[in-house]
């Protein structure tokens, strides 16, 4: 175990940059899902991907540098962020696996549409759709906030993990 904890203490960088392409490529198959397949982000699906962005810039901004000090910061940071990620994705998930009778998160594309002037719909087109507990997609029987939880998940603890290998390094 320390073998695996002193190689992470001697290549963070290369982590980090793990990180950022594990942020990279899941913000690209978010952006697929909604502009190919079709698939409108829920208000809770955006706060998940505002904080994949927040991972992969702490990320990318923490491996620029080569200093000790900024690396603990940057990590603990990312362990923040993709905690909060994770946090989201899983009352989302919640949300998904008991439903509440009304939607509570947001209104719906077309209510906003029918229901609102263009210079306040402008703004709310950019929070999503509206139901959070609606299951659009699975993949191996668990949805996207399933997956996402899982992946903010596996980021933090590698962001811990990296935290503790140079706290260790001397």
């Amino acid at each position: 175990m320390s073998t695996w904890f002193d190689s992470l203490a001697h290549h963070p960088r290369r982590w980090l940059l793990l990180l950022v392409l594990v942020c990279a490529g899941m913000f690209a198959y978010g952006a697929y899902l909604q502009h190919v397949v079709g698939l409108q982000p829920c208000p809770m699906c955006v706060v998940q991907r505002y904080a994949l962005m927040g991972v992969g810039l702490l990320a990318l901004l923490t491996a620029v540098f080569a200093q000790r000090l900024v690396h603990l910061v940057g990590l603990a940071a990312i362990v923040l962020m993709a905690g909060f990620g994770a946090f989201t994705a899983a009352r989302q998930s919640w949300l998904q696996w008991y439903p509440p009778e009304f939607v509570t998160c947001g209104r719906d594309f077309y209510g906003m549409i029918a229901s609102f002037p263009l210079e306040r719909l402008i703004p709310m087109l950019f929070s999503g759709s509206g139901d959070c507990a609606k299951v659009d997609w699975t993949f191996l029987g668990l949805t996207i906030a399933n997956w996402s939880f899982l992946v903010f998940t596996g980021m933090a603890l590698l962001a811990l993990a990296l935290f503790v290998a140079l706290l260790r390094r001397r």
